[in-house]
Formats: structure tokens, sequence, C-alpha cells
């Protein structure tokens, strides 16, 4: 498989992580989002809305929105599997993990932060400003989920990771990139702290990626 992605793409690192949690070996072809790589004819070809993540596979047309690709893997490598068994459970979880790559990730992405800036003229202080809100409203919605269900156990849903943890720990991944305060979401950081421990999750953060700085740039 050959994945496209860019090392510090939230979406990409959610699918770094599904492929590193079901075992399933994987090159990385990086594309720099910020030189304005995704925008190449070549790479238009692979995937025409000049986004990443792509995933290739046996030569297929790329697989792309980080999501379907997650449930792609789920089919295709059901185990370990990051689905509850239960309907219930599986609309928990998607919900949780929706919160995330729905309603908050699609505001913070690099295109839109572009177009803050050139095509309204935000400065960086209020480019920013619009960053921490929506973030930190996403990740509150999700610590409110998880405060009020009993199925929160070690991780979002249960004793093992599923699609949820998978987008909050990216998501936590992005806020700490930005240097934003996360006090205020405790449970969050519980099950982040929980998903750190796993060699999966912590060999997919963004920061441990190739062109990765040494240390957290905001």
């Amino acid at each position: 498989m050959l994945l496209y992605g860019y090392w510090r793409s939230l979406a990409t690192c959610r699918v770094r992580i599904a492929l590193n949690l079901k075992g399933v070996a994987f090159e990385e072809t990086p594309i720099d989002l910020i030189k304005g790589e995704q925008h190449a004819a070549s790479y238009r070809a692979l995937n025409p809305q000049a986004v990443v993540p792509s995933l290739v596979v046996d030569d297929d047309a790329p697989l792309f929105q980080s999501m379907a690709i997650l449930e792609y893997l789920e089919e295709k490598y059901p185990q370990p599997a990051l689905l509850p068994v239960d309907p219930r459970g599986r609309a928990r979880v998607r919900g949780l993990a929706q919160i995330i790559v729905s309603d908050t990730h699609p505001l913070i992405v690099p295109r839109v932060r572009e177009y803050l800036e050139k095509g309204l003229g935000l400065d960086e202080p209020k480019r920013m400003a619009w960053i921490r809100n929506w973030m930190m409203k996403g990740l509150e919605a999700v610590e409110a989920q998880l405060l009020r269900d009993t199925e929160t156990v070690r991780f979002c849903h249960g004793t093992a990771p599923t699609f949820a943890d998978i987008c909050l720990f990216s998501q936590v991944c992005g806020a700490q990139l930005f240097g934003f305060e996360l006090s205020s979401v405790p449970t969050v950081m519980r099950v982040f702290a929980e998903c750190i421990k796993l060699e999966a999750f912590d060999r997919g953060q963004p920061l441990k990626q190739p062109g990765a700085p040494a240390k957290i740039q905001h």
C-alpha cells in the first residue's frame, strides 16, 4: 500500500494509525501542503480535490477521505476491530468520530486558513482565534459526550481503541501543534494518554514523521 500524506495532516494521521493498528504494511509518500505540492498535476491526477490522504491499494484507483479509508480497512482487515459489535455502539463511535472529522477539522485545514488570510485578509491573531474557537468547541463537545456515557472506559468506547479514539488522538495532536491549552477537556486528555501508550498511536503521531520539526512549532 502507498499512502500519500503530510506529516502535519491530521487526516493522514488517522489513516496512519489505523494501518498501524491493523498491522498493515505501507509506504508513505509526503505531499508538502505548505509548499503547495497537492496542486501539482501529478498529484491531482491521483486526487482531484488536491488534499491528503490518498491510499493506493494494488494499483487500483486511489482511495480518498480518511473516514472512508478507515471503513475500507475495517472491512478488509476486520481484526483487530475498530468498531464495536453492536449497532448502538457502532453508532456512538461513529458519532464521536464525526464531531471531529465532520464538524471540527474541516474548519481549520490549510485551505481554509489560506482563504482566511488571502481571501478575507485576516491577520495571524484573528486566524488563530478562529482555529482555537472551532478546535476547542469540537474537543469540548467530545468531552461532554464522553462524560455522559458509561461506555467511556479506558478508551472512548470500552477497553480497546476505535475510530473515535483515532479521531480524538489526531485532533489533540493538532491542538498541541498550535499550542492550545487543553485543561478544559480532562477526559479527552485521559483517553489521549491511554492512546499514546500504544505503539500504533505513538508511531503515527505527526511529530514522529519524516519532515516534522524537532519540536512543536505553532
